[in-house]
């Protein structure tokens, strides 16, 4: 076993590495420079801590935000790695003992800001790093230093002058979230020397995806949070309005729920992190404010109420589920307008480019298309998806379509050419809504008063819901076919293509166009193929008590209790059940720190809940 192996295995409690893991920790151990771009949940992390363990000197991290330091160095310390902050959450006498540490080789590791390092009155404290064995520099979330990025951070653009300030030093960025187009400008504003480059797929198969046209809202969270009744989840809406509103709303029902977005005080906003964060409470309603930083590894929901303004942000909000491997639910819940007021946002606000467009375009494309969704998302971000040995494109097995909930169209130019005709109808002058009243046949007093329940496209769709032919005109105008028009009032009318399919039904031969299939009560709900494979064998209910057993220790070290074990790790211990400290450090995730100084809380749970089953076995079997 290597040196470096022995570390994993000691201090993190891994005996493998994960695709293109070691790849990364060897470009750190032999000092050349490196870009990284790893899934969110894909161990990039360890990819630099590792390796700061193996090689002599310190290594200086560069992190965006405090709380994310702070998670970090609390479990790095967990595992018993000497590591320390420095940044402007510590008080003057911890920067002292912070300061006094570095001159005496205590860290392996120092987690700093970027304005630390390069703002204004950084000097001094480059100076007394230069005086340390600084043995490299890991940049992490480093496409804040893109301005194609959507997290993009200023200061993170003069960390090219680390090579100035430290020479000699190897540099590495790490990101979960880059295009090509944002790798190649990490690469040259960190000035990275002929870097190694390893990029693993983007896709998270442990994510179900689904996609909802917005109907009835509240039925539709209500369904989410019935499926993850005690689990954590976030709630993104695109206004703070919305925010507040169901934030109430879901607190009326009795439901642990916290608001957060920017128009909050910074003291409120910080205590209702930290309340998510510590587990105190499990659903947060937030603008997307809550993001960057946001290291809860048990997230098993996240609901977009409201579509963001590109597959970008959308993956990297949703990729905040499931971070510990473990399946969760990603829920798009969304309708044309919302693509009508990002276009009315960025209008105002001088930012509707031909980029922009095209990027709320592909955003659109996703929330309207009928195929695999795990598919869709991995080719935009340049992944090649698997397909089957015959050929055929394989199915993910963990998104509605795929998973079957969604009932493709029979005839579906035969549909659209219906739809088409009508809004023609009615000359391009009325709404969705009045257009699926005429083609249901509904005589409301609009379509009367106009006298559009005479039209010949009057009841052609008559056992449709109003929800599914809205569905299917959401469908069209993500394809293309049809456009909506105006703010206050928003009318549909066809465009060019369109109107070529109406005159000419051979124009879309490949269209695909579905509606949700309607629940059936006895059925079981749908289940993803990773969900089934991770409690397969566990037994749920000492699960439940070793999260109670975190818990408790978290609360009483005041830290986050996925800084104690993460959920994978009490999953893998009410898998196999170890009742002694030999077999706890075969659990994957308890490294020798941890056993000696957590393992027998963990194991006297696992005891008592075994021989109270043992009880109940044998006094039902007597």
């Amino acid at each position: 076993m290597t040196a470096l192996q022995e570390a994993v295995a000691r201090y993190w409690g891994y005996t493998t590495f994960r695709p293109l893991q070691r790849e990364a920790m060897d470009a750190v151990l032999v000092g050349r420079d490196s870009l990284v771009g790893l899934p969110t949940g894909g161990g990039k992390s360890l990819c630099f801590q590792a390796p700061a363990v193996v090689r002599p000197g310190l290594a200086l991290v560069v992190s965006p935000l405090i709380s994310l330091m702070k998670d970090q160095v609390d479990t790095l310390v967990g595992n018993g790695v000497p590591a320390g902050l420095y940044n402007s959450s510590l008080a003057a006498d911890e920067k002292a003992a912070v300061s006094a540490g570095l001159r005496q080789g205590r860290y392996r590791l120092l987690y700093v800001s970027p304005e630390r390092l390069v703002g204004e009155g950084s000097d001094g404290f480059l100076e007394l790093l230069s005086s340390c064995q600084i043995s490299f520099v890991a940049v992490d979330e480093a496409h804040c230093i893109s301005q194609w990025g959507h997290d993009f951070r200023p200061e993170y653009r003069q960390l090219g002058r680390l090579r100035q300030r430290l020479p000699g030093v190897s540099l590495h960025a790490f990101t979960a979230t880059a295009t090509s187009r944002i790798r190649r400008d990490i690469a040259v504003e960190l000035a990275l020397n002929d870097p190694l480059e390893f990029v693993g797929s983007f896709d998270r198969p442990n994510l179900l995806y689904r996609v909802l046209p917005r109907s009835t809202l509240k039925r539709q969270l209500l369904d989410v949070l019935d499926r993850h009744r005690r689990e954590s989840g976030i709630i993104y809406c695109t206004s703070r309005r919305e925010v507040d509103a169901l934030a109430e709303w879901l607190t009326g029902l009795g439901m642990a729920a916290l608001p957060y977005h920017a128009g909050l005080s910074d003291a409120e906003r910080s205590r209702n992190q930290d309340a998510f964060l510590s587990e105190r409470v499990d659903v947060i309603v937030a603008t997307v404010a809550f993001g960057m930083g946001i290291d809860r590894s048990n997230v098993r929901f996240v609901v977009h109420v409201g579509a963001p303004r590109s597959l970008e942000h959308y993956q990297q909000e949703s990729g905040r589920a499931g971070r510990d491997g473990l399946e969760a639910e990603c829920v798009l819940i969304s309708s044309a307008a919302d693509f009508m007021k990002w276009r009315l946002m960025l209008e105002r606000g001088g930012e509707l480019s031909d980029a922009s467009q095209g990027l709320l375009r592909q955003m659109e494309r996703y929330a309207t298309g009928v195929g695999c969704r795990h598919r869709h998302l991995a080719e935009y971000f340049g992944d090649e998806y698997p397909t089957e040995k015959t050929g055929k494109r394989a199915g993910c097995t963990a998104c509605d379509f795929c998973l079957d909930e969604l009932e493709q169209v029979v005839a579906p130019v035969v549909l659209a050419r219906k739809i088409l005709s009508c809004v023609a109808r009615v000359e391009n002058r009325f709404g969705a809504t009045h257009v699926a009243s005429i083609l249901r046949g509904h005589a409301s007093r609009q379509v009367v008063s106009r006298g559009h329940e005479k039209l010949s496209t009057f009841g052609l769709l008559p056992h449709a819901s109003l929800t599914e032919v809205r569905g299917y005109i959401e469908q069209l105008i993500g394809l293309g076919l049809l456009q909506q028009a105006g703010d206050e009032y928003p009318v549909l009318a066809l465009t060019a293509t369109g109107l070529e399919l109406l005159k000419d039904e051979t124009r879309c031969p490949d269209m695909t166009l579905a509606r949700q299939r309607p629940p059936r009560k006895t059925a079981k709900r749908a289940q993803s193929r990773a969900e089934a494979e991770s409690w397969q064998d566990v037994d749920r209910t000492l699960f439940d008590r070793l999260r109670t057993v975190r818990l408790e220790i978290a609360q009483s070290r005041g830290v986050a209790p996925y800084v104690v074990f993460h959920d994978t790790t009490l999953r893998e211990m009410a898998r196999l059940r170890p009742t002694s400290l030999e077999a706890l450090l075969a659990v994957k995730g308890v490294g020798a720190r941890k056993a000696d100084d957590l393992g027998e809380a963990f194991l006297a749970a696992i005891r008592s809940h075994s021989s109270r089953r043992h009880c109940q076995v044998g006094e039902y079997g007597a």
